[in-house]
């Protein structure tokens, strides 16, 4: 199973939570950061619709496949 990790930490004169890399939009405190970051991590753990799904990959080709909904990530929040 796939494990995402949300860090919040200090960025961009104020506070933000990185997930893979990438950083969520700036907030004022650790505090709304931390609850928005909880929020994400929650979402991400809510099964959704078994579908096919279409992706081109970076050599450009294109993909099917079927995506059961219930196949989601665990998640964990930290502040740094």
């Amino acid at each position: 199973m796939t494990k995402v990790h949300y860090e919040v930490l200090e960025h961009d004169g104020g506070w933000a939570y990185k997930a893979e890399g990438v950083f969520s939009e700036p907030f004022l405190t650790k505090e709304a950061a931390l609850a928005a970051a909880e929020l994400a991590a929650g979402e991400q753990r809510v099964s959704g619709t078994s579908q096919d799904i279409e992706f081109e990959d970076a050599s450009g080709r294109w993909h099917r496949e079927f995506e059961p909904g219930t196949d989601r990530p665990e998640t964990d929040v930290t502040v740094k």
